[in-house]
C-alpha cells in the first residue's frame, strides 16, 4: 500500500440520498476539501448505459474504477478531504449488474481482479458516513432533482440497488462506518436536521482521530 494522507470522510448512499449536498455541508463545517463522483466521459456512459445495460455495463463500470481510484489517490496525497462515493463502494454495483446478467461471469472476473489490486495502493477513509433510505424516499428525491436518465429507471432498480448497499456495508469495518438514516431528515433546508447530522458525524470522526 502507497503512504499517504489518509481521506477523512467518504459520504455514500443510494443515487438521490443527498451525498452531495452533504459533502458541502461538510467543508463548510469541518475545513475540508471537497472530491466530487462524476466526470464527464462518465455521464455519457451512464447515459448509455441506461439504455441498454449488457452492452455498456462492463465499459461504463470499468471506467467508474478507474476514474474512482485515480480521484482516491489524488484525495489521499491532497489529504484533508471528504469524497462523495469512492473506490470502498465500486463493487456494489458491479455485484449487482452480475446479477442482473449485465455482466458475464467472466467480465465481473476481469472487474473484480482489477478492483483488488486497486485495493492494494489506498487505505479506507478514516470515517465512511453511510445515508440509508428507503426506495420510496429515494425516488421521491430523485424525481425532484430531475436528471432525466435517472427518472426512466424502473423501481426495481432502485430496490436492489437499496439491497445491494446494505449488504456492502453489513461487510464493512464498522469501526470506521456510521450509518445515518435520513428518510425524515432535510439537512438543506432545516438547520434542527443540519446541526443533528453535523453533531453525529463529529461525534464518530473525533473519536477516530483520536485512536487512528
Amino acid at each position: 500500500m502507497e503512504k499517504g494522507n489518509q481521506v477523512e470522510i467518504v459520504v455514500d448512499g443510494v443515487t438521490g440520498v443527498g451525498k452531495s449536498s452533504l459533502v458541502k455541508i461538510l467543508c463548510e463545517e469541518f475545513e475540508l476539501k471537497p472530491f466530487s463522483e462524476l466526470f464527464e466521459d462518465e455521464n455519457r456512459l451512464l447515459h448509455k448505459f441506461f439504455y441498454d445495460r449488457p452492452k455498456w455495463a462492463f465499459l461504463m463500470q470499468t471506467n467508474f474504477l478507474t476514474n474512482r481510484f485515480k480521484q482516491y489517490k489524488q484525495a489521499m496525497k491532497i489529504g484533508n478531504a471528504v469524497m462523495d462515493r469512492s473506490i470502498f463502494s465500486d463493487k456494489i454495483f458491479a455485484r449487482m449488474y452480475l446479477e442482473y446478467g449485465y455482466l458475464n461471469p467472466e467480465e465481473y472476473a476481469v472487474y473484480n481482479n482489477l478492483l483488488h489490486t486497486m485495493l492494494e495502493h489506498v487505505s479506507p477513509p478514516k470515517l465512511l458516513v453511510y445515508l440509508r433510505v428507503n426506495t420510496d424516499e429515494a425516488i421521491r428525491r430523485i424525481h425532484k432533482r430531475g436528471r432525466p436518465d435517472e427518472l426512466d429507471v424502473e423501481r426495481e432498480y432502485w430496490d436492489h440497488l437499496n439491497e445491494f448497499y446494505e449488504a456492502n456495508y453489513n461487510e464493512f469495518d464498522p469501526n470506521r462506518l456510521l450509518v445515518l438514516q435520513v428518510d425524515k431528515l432535510d439537512y438543506v433546508h432545516r438547520v434542527e436536521d443540519r446541526q443533528f447530522v453535523i453533531n453525529e458525524i463529529k461525534q464518530a470522526w473525533v473519536k477516530l482521530s483520536q485512536v487512528i
